[in-house]
């Protein structure tokens, strides 16, 4: 690489960087596949959600199972480098008839998880359904449902829409993690008779 190219990328990373100080948290959505994984960033400025981008991550080049895991691997890590996510969410593998299709679904999951860990994200997985009932209201909602709403809710443009539902999907997650981590902690009782005396010695005569 030339001095050149190196001091242009630089500048180029300093600018990105400078772009990104905007934001006040910004969210990585993932929705895990083994054919097309889809990515969004969602960037909170003054409490309001954006999306910053969104896209996918084809896989049907690669013949090896194993290959798709490593390729997964280092376009994550890529993603997480560019945008800098505080946290990640992520949707959670719902369970099929076929138990070779959930088993590779769960390790392409895995190993998206394992790149934001080495980054030190915070991870955060959602039942679909639950990414679904946030986003809609309705749990049971279709996927073109969700990006839609998810188009009118952050004002997206139909042009910026991709055709692949993944997108949307991982998008949707990132929004769900934002409205759930608005809602305040519900504070838990004591797990027994004995627990409440030992936090409360006060109140126990």
């Amino acid at each position: 690489m030339s001095d050149l190219s190196a001091a242009s990328q630089a500048a180029s990373g300093r600018c990105r960087n400078e772009a990104l100080r905007e934001w006040e948290r910004i969210i990585i959505g993932i929705d895990p596949g083994t054919n097309v994984m889809g990515y969004g960033i969602l960037g909170v400025r003054r409490g309001k959600p954006s999306m910053i981008a969104m896209g996918v991550i084809k896989l049907n080049k690669f013949d090896s199972h194993y290959l798709r895991l490593g390729h997964i691997f280092r376009r994550v890590t890529g993603i997480i480098e560019q945008y800098l996510p505080d946290e990640m969410a992520i949707e959670a593998p719902f369970f099929g008839k076929n138990v070779q299709s959930m088993l590779k679904l769960g390790r392409a999951q895995g190993v998206a998880m394992a790149a934001a860990i080495s980054r030190d994200v915070c991870i955060t997985e959602y039942e679909p359904r639950l990414i679904k009932m946030a986003i809609t209201g309705n749990g049971a909602a279709s996927k073109e449902q969700v990006q839609e709403m998810l188009r009118r809710i952050l004002d997206i443009s139909r042009e910026s829409i991709l055709p692949e539902l993944d997108a949307t999907d991982a998008l949707a997650a990132a929004l769900c993690h934002f409205y759930e981590s608005k809602k305040p902690a519900i504070a838990r009782g004591p797990k027994s008779w004995k627990d409440f005396i030992a936090k409360n010695p006060d109140r126990v005569r």
